[in-house]
């Protein structure tokens, strides 16, 4: 064995700390608090300092003499247990052969109150050491690390005092995020979440429920001022607005009690947050019982809603069904036996004993030094046991706190292990890396890591703070008790994204088996708009009725001319039905049968001299290609759809294309034979059927290929246009491409052009039968159409836009089709005697 403590300044340092564990003694005590202790002596002593009474009993003090000794009342029964976990996880530490392996752990565990003054002088204590030692050294405290607080404010004034020593501070139950700051506390570290996670929690769980006007009551300290600071920093982004924030505090006269129960009789909200300590909370929790305040569904942090004291039938009747997150639950099953054992008997002097005795017996044990004359209750025979008891005290099937104070006691001791022999628990040889006399500041980086007997990870983040996971627990009356139902989870990831679990079918709810709604003003009825109440938060509106500044309909609906309703506006497109529809229909079908018509007659007349100088075979593709014009508009009437869209558009751009072909071929035609009058030139010998073809195919084929890009990079798809103007909704085809659809008809205006250009060159053939002055002119009229239609396409509203682009394809089809063909149709039908080659070849003679 190794008794540490007489070694004279020996410096170590815990690996997973980035602190140092000092174990110095040789200093004098200046003076000492007379503060009962449970204690054990070992070769490295752990401190601990737990709220065993949770109330100090305030005395005044004159300051003539030295104050006395401090008075404290309420003994708590869980407190208790977590000093026997300390002490029963030291015995098992110590009875493991491969962790610390010939070093024996020893404990000093001191009571604070629940005060922070008391915790203070608890620091100090453990701080000082138990004897008196050289006064050549300096004041290092005389243990090695120390596991404390249960309360947030007290762990502050602990980890400030232990932290100017390096000595490590485990918490297993302060959730303050404030305790997360390493320039303040270097050296504190938990086994319980930080309430950075815990209000991220809080604020989930009220969005899930979809509640927006919540209060919240806090402990009057660091612990529930930066709890519900935190928590209302998260809610708001949500747009939950917090009514009220009242203190509480265990000190607080009973009249800050009533204050605070007023302002909840007061208040409209339906659910509330309490963000306390169960100490501080409690008293409240009792007026607000004797005042008969139900229908309240509370929200609980961890630190009061497994708390046992609360926990009964009377409580219940105003706070059943509360929600709220815990640590997750563990069974230590070694741990019973060890409960069971404790006895008065075995250690008379033992502090806390006779409390912890009363409390759950019910009787004075007989003590050394006592003699019951002062107890108030019956005397001990000495033959109570706990063998059969079953009082939650011995119910280790489901440890939270308990389980944390477990984590922390191991925490240390594999940290003392890794430190002395320079490796992990279970790797071997274990020997003394270092002499203990000569560990002085030596620093190792590596953190704890490891897993406990329950399958537990134990590990610290670079601010001291463990994973976080969280259970949801419901409080639920069965049997005529009051049980805290673990109903959900919820987990964080590495990255802080969260995810929430819960049973809501078996959540019992203080309204019954409903989700209670919380909200200050109700959803505004139809016909009527918010309007928001000077001073009040944006979750408080009154409602008006509307007027110009109403609340607008979705997009697809429109106000009624009373505003109190929206209906569902008219899709507005062409339809084949409608007068419009049945006129483009008419006139479509029309045209097509006039180009088939025209078509049977050249046909039945080809071999006459008039076809024949009109070039057959240019001649009926031009009429097939018109008949497909005449057909296009077709495509343009009924509901937009993908295809139809597509279709249109193409199919407009390519029959046009290869009817301005054919024109072009017919005015080349016209060109080269005017050309052939000349003598010596073979011009129209090189220009034939094939060359014609080639002609028409080629220009057609380049309109195919720009249709084709503008389908596969951007086609033209249906478009709902919402007007504010009126109830309509327009469905209309969006051109997709703007440069594609302008680039389809500038292909066909150069076409056009091109036309007219050499029509106009053959303007000088003889006038008995001039086909390029037709040509001119029937371009001159399709180019007038086509220049018309672009301002008329882009100011006309809703379906007029297609009407108009119907109206240039049956213009610009009718305009070709009359101009070249009824002169033809006009010799062959009505001066026949004009339809021989002597007259066509002839000349107009002046």
């Amino acid at each position: 064995m190794f008794m540490l403590r007489r070694y004279v300044r020996m410096t170590r340092e815990i690996p997973i700390f980035y602190s140092n564990f000092i174990l110095v003694s040789g200093c004098e005590l200046l003076g000492r608090f007379d503060m009962p202790s449970l204690f054990k002596e070992g070769d490295i002593m752990i401190g601990g300092i737990f709220p065993i009474f949770n109330k100090e009993i305030i005395s005044t003090s004159a300051f003539d003499k030295e104050p006395p000794k401090v008075q404290c009342e309420g003994f708590d029964w869980r407190v208790f247990r977590w000093t026997q976990a300390v002490i029963f996880t030291i015995e098992e530490i110590n009875n493991d052969p491969a962790l610390l392996p010939n070093i024996s752990l020893g404990y000093r565990i001191l009571n604070s109150c629940d005060s922070p003054t008391n915790a203070l002088r608890a620091a100090l204590t453990l701080a000082s050491g138990a004897e008196d030692v050289d006064v050549t050294s300096h004041c290092p405290p005389a243990v090695t690390a120390v596991i404390a607080e249960a309360g947030s404010t007290q762990s502050i004034a602990v980890a400030g005092i232990f932290g100017t020593f390096h000595v490590p501070v485990v918490s297993h139950f302060s959730t303050c995020a404030c305790l997360s700051d390493r320039t303040k506390y270097p050296t504190f570290f938990r086994t319980i979440p930080s309430d950075y996670y815990l209000a991220k929690a809080l604020a989930a769980l009220v969005k899930h429920f979809g509640w927006q006007w919540i209060g919240a009551i806090q402990s009057d300290n660091d612990f529930g001022r930066n709890g519900i600071l935190a928590f209302k920093e998260k809610v708001e982004k949500f747009g939950v607005c917090v009514a009220f924030v009242a203190s509480v505090l265990r000190t607080y006269t009973r009249d800050k009690f009533l204050e605070v129960v007023e302002i909840i009789k007061q208040s409209s909200v339906k659910v509330i947050l309490a963000f306390a300590a169960e100490g501080d909370f409690y008293p409240l929790m009792q007026e607000i019982v004797n005042q008969n305040i139900t229908g309240i569904q509370w929200i609980s942090c961890v630190a009061w809603i497994t708390a046992p004291r609360p926990s009964t039938p009377e409580i219940y009747t105003a706070f059943g069904g509360t929600l709220g997150f815990v640590m997750q639950k563990k069974a230590i099953p070694k741990l019973k036996q060890f409960l069971t054992s404790i006895n008065p008997y075995t250690d008379p002097h033992a502090p806390f004993m006779r409390d912890f005795w009363e409390n759950m017996v019910g009787c004075t044990p007989i003590l050394p030094g006592n003699t019951g004359t002062e107890a108030t209750l019956k005397r001990c025979t000495g033959n109570e046991t706990f063998m059969n008891s079953d009082h939650d005290f011995f119910d280790v099937t489901e440890l939270r706190g308990t389980h944390n104070v477990y984590k922390a006691v191991y925490a240390i001791a594999h940290a003392l292990h890794q430190l002395i022999f320079c490796k992990p628990v279970g790797e071997k040889p274990v020997t003394l890396c270092l002499n203990l006399s000569e560990m002085q500041h030596k620093e190792v980086l590596q953190r704890v890591n490891f897993t406990n007997h329950f399958g537990a990870e134990v590990y610290f983040d670079e601010n001291g703070d463990p994973p976080a996971n969280y259970e949801i627990i419901n409080w639920q009356l069965i049997n005529g008790k009051v049980h805290h139902v673990t109903l959900g989870n919820l987990t964080f990831a590495a990255n802080g994204d969260y995810k929430l679990s819960i049973e809501e079918e078996k959540i019992v709810w203080r309204t019954g088996k409903t989700v209670p709604t919380s909200v200050c003003s109700n959803v505004c009825p139809v016909g009527t708009r918010k309007a928001q109440i000077q001073g009040k938060p944006i979750c408080c509106f009154d409602c008006v009725p509307c007027a110009a500044d109403c609340t607008p309909c979705p997009k697809e609906y429109w106000s009624n001319e009373r505003k109190d309703k929206c209906i569902p506006r008219t899709i507005e497109f062409l339809k084949y039905q409608e007068p419009m529809g049945i006129a483009v229909t008419f006139v479509s079908l029309l045209g097509a049968s006039v180009s088939l018509a025209t078509m049977v007659v050249f046909v039945h007349n080809k071999e006459t001299p008039v076809m024949k100088a009109s070039n057959f075979e240019l001649s009926s593709l031009l009429l097939f290609s018109l008949f497909l014009c005449f057909l296009c508009p077709l495509t343009f009437l009924g509901k937009p759809t993908v295809w139809s869209c597509m279709l249109r558009h193409t199919t407009f751009g390519v029959t046009f294309a290869l009817c301005i072909s054919c024109v072009l071929g017919k005015t080349i035609v016209v060109v080269t034979a005017f050309k052939a009058t000349f003598p010596g030139n073979k011009v129209a010998g090189k220009f034939g059927h094939a060359q014609q073809r080639i002609i028409v195919c080629s220009c057609t084929l380049i309109q195919v290929v720009i249709c084709a890009l503008w389908l596969t990079s951007n086609p033209p798809h249906p478009h709902k246009l919402f007007t504010s103007s009126n109830n309509m909704i327009v469905l209309e085809c969006n051109t997709g491409s703007e440069f594609a659809f302008y680039a389809v008809l500038g292909y066909i205006g150069i076409l056009a052009i091109i036309c007219l250009i050499l029509a106009f060159m053959a303007r000088k053939l003889p006038d008995n039968f001039n086909e390029a002055k037709l040509i001119t002119f029937s371009l001159l009229i399709f180019c007038a159409v086509w220049i018309t239609f672009i301002p008329a396409y882009i100011s006309s509203p809703g379906k007029f836009t297609v009407a108009v682009e119907i109206f240039a394809i049956l213009s610009s089809a009718f305009g070709l089709l009359s101009s070249i063909f009824a002169p033809k149709c006009y010799i062959i039908f009505l001066k026949p005697e004009k339809n021989t080659k002597k007259h066509i070849m002839g000349k107009t003679i002046n």
